[in-house]
């Protein structure tokens, strides 16, 4: 699924710059420069590296990196809905055979694909735009956190297994802290994460899952104002 991915939005991305913001980007990016605020600068670093590989054509280059965090973002997405169709429908110690591994391969199958050739994030996927690049991230921190249920699932009682999961949490931390400097749109991962928490390791009730959504968002807004803004300006 990853490969055809890649491939579509390879054959179909933009040959130079379309018109809009990804001209200011693809420059941005080749002389190492600050696009329009809050900045880019993760995407601009990967941005000149990639600008590097087409030297004669840095906007194919730049274009490349949007069309491969795509492809990849699809991957990731497969990975979530089979997790998902595997959940709904079997118990996670079944060995999935016959029908059962056809149904949930096919629902990420078709899942996945129909995203693909949608129309927003094929869009998104063919240009040097921080949208592509930003999907990545937010597919993967998802991903992470559904890596650490079932970790955390498997571990049942075993303390230290439970512990050792937790390495999942820290590096979706970090791949947060790195999704910052492409674009705020991962943020919005961060109260879902908090809902996957709470339903791996509390008995989930209408009230407590409401209160587990509330701060989800506060912790959303901290990060916003405090984190990203606060630090900034109390270190200026």
């Amino acid at each position: 699924v990853g490969l055809i991915a890649c491939s579509v939005y390879i054959l179909t991305m933009e040959p130079t710059g379309s018109l809009w913001d990804t001209g200011e980007f693809i420059s941005s990016a080749y002389k190492l420069q600050i696009p329009h605020p809050p900045g880019a600068p993760l995407f601009i670093l990967l941005g000149r590296l990639f600008s590097m590989v087409t030297p004669n054509d840095v906007a194919v280059g730049v274009n490349l990196l949007s069309a491969l965090a795509s492809g990849f973002t699809i991957m990731f997405l497969f990975w979530t809905i089979t997790h998902f169709s595997r959940r709904l429908f079997y118990k996670a110690q079944d060995e999935l055979t016959g029908n059962a591994l056809f149904n949930v391969m096919a629902a990420g199958v078709i899942g996945s694909l129909a995203y693909t050739f949608s129309d927003s994030f094929w869009f998104s996927a063919v240009e040097g735009e921080v949208y592509a690049l930003s999907s990545f991230f937010t597919a993967v921190v998802f991903w992470m956190i559904l890596k650490w249920d079932h970790e955390d699932e498997k571990a049942g009682d075993d303390d230290l297994k439970r512990t050792h999961a937790e390495r999942w949490i820290v590096l979706i931390f970090f791949m947060m802290g790195l999704s910052i400097g492409v674009h705020l749109l991962n943020l919005l991962t961060i109260p879902a994460i908090v809902m996957v928490y709470y339903f791996r390791r509390y008995k989930p009730t209408w009230s407590g899952g409401i209160i587990a959504f509330i701060i989800g968002c506060v912790i959303t807004g901290v990060v916003q104002k405090a984190v990203i803004q606060w630090s900034i300006s109390g270190a200026g």
